[in-house]
């Protein structure tokens, strides 16, 4: 699969839905991570992104506007021992309490779904990355729109390689029903780029309609520290 630009292909997408991207700086001292969410509704893009603890976490902007929480309100990325877990979802607490009674990324997500948002069937993206600066990937997606099964596939990377991310993502493209993302994560080049640059050239990139929120994360591989930028619409 030939490695694309990210922003390029974001340009290109006026509806990627909510997007993960994880990889390795340019300078290969840094784990990067990135997770954007849109919207179409007034519901959907009537949201924030609020840093916690932990993470952050999305919260209604003006909540006499907010209709349904189900589905928007959660916690995007939580840290546990040092690894980052990043999700479109409430699998993002699976994640968190499967790996801190022992098992594993992978565990957590068998025993969930994509949403139950018929007849779009929304993924379930996911991603993880250990304090190494390895990363794993998974999307649960019903098999072409049929909500009686559950496709999941995960994918580990184990060897970064520096200036390389991956991008997975819940939509092809608009429509109606909204379809699904199809194939493997797409390999996209990293900018050589501090963490506020980049979010700004992602934010850029995302369609100026739909976008609501993105969440950028270096980690420094020696020491641990990381370098959070949030921007949001409102």
């Amino acid at each position: 699969m030939q490695i694309q630009d990210i922003q390029a292909l974001l340009r290109a997408n006026s509806y990627p839905g909510r997007g993960i991207i994880l990889g390795r700086s340019q300078d290969n001292r840094y784990a990067v991570a990135a997770y954007f969410i849109m919207g179409r509704s007034e519901n959907s893009r009537n949201r924030v992104f609020l840093e916690t603890e932990d993470g952050i976490r999305t919260q209604a902007h003006d909540p006499s506007k907010m209709t349904d929480p189900s589905l928007i309100i959660y916690h995007p990325v939580r840290v546990l021992n040092g690894y980052t877990i990043v999700t479109n979802g409430d699998q993002t607490d699976t994640i968190r309490d499967t790996m801190a009674q022992g098992g594993s990324f992978r565990d957590a997500l068998l025993t969930r779904a994509f949403e139950p948002d018929g007849p779009n069937w929304t993924p379930r993206i996911s991603g993880l990355f250990s304090p190494d600066g390895t990363y794993a990937l998974s999307i649960l997606k019903s098999l072409y729109g049929d909500e009686t099964c559950c496709c999941r596939y995960f994918y580990e990377y184990d060897a970064p390689r520096p200036g390389l991310g991956h991008f997975i993502h819940t939509y092809q493209g608009d429509g109606s029903p909204l379809p699904s993302f199809e194939g493997e994560p797409v390999p996209v080049t990293l900018p050589d780029a501090a963490p506020a640059e980049f979010a700004a050239q992602l934010w850029a990139a995302l369609n100026p309609d739909n976008k609501v929120s993105l969440f950028v994360r270096y980690l420094n591989l020696e020491t641990g520290e990381t370098e959070d930028v949030i921007q949001n619409r409102h």
